[in-house]
């Protein structure tokens, strides 16, 4: 993995922050792999989309916002219950929402 370490910056590789919200969507789309089985949930794909608020002075992120995009015919109190699952299992989310405002919603993909 490449890292972007550099002051100039680098297009080709994450830097700290993005490494950091990389690291929340994937806890987030393997929980979601991880309960589907065990709440018998069919779905055909998941999307995460992540917005970040970043704070200057000390430098920090304020917030972090999220969707999850699931293509799924499930009912909403379903989907409700994964997406339930999925903020209490996840321990990168977890351990981000302690430090931070970790915030986001789930919904069908139209």
């Amino acid at each position: 993995m490449v890292l972007d370490t550099d002051v100039s910056g680098r297009r080709d590789a994450f830097n700290p922050a993005e490494l950091l919200l990389a690291a929340v969507a994937a806890c987030m789309i393997k929980g979601i792999e991880r309960v589907t089985p065990m709440l018998k949930f069919d779905l055909r794909g998941v999307d995460v989309r992540l917005t970040d608020v970043r704070q200057d002075s000390p430098p920090m992120m304020a917030s972090i916002d999220y969707e999850l995009i699931v293509d799924t015919d499930e009912d909403d109190r379903r989907l409700e219950l994964l997406h339930q699952n999925v903020r209490k299992y996840g321990m990168i989310s977890n351990t981000v929402a302690a430090a931070t405002k970790l915030h986001g919603v789930i919904r069908r993909k139209t």
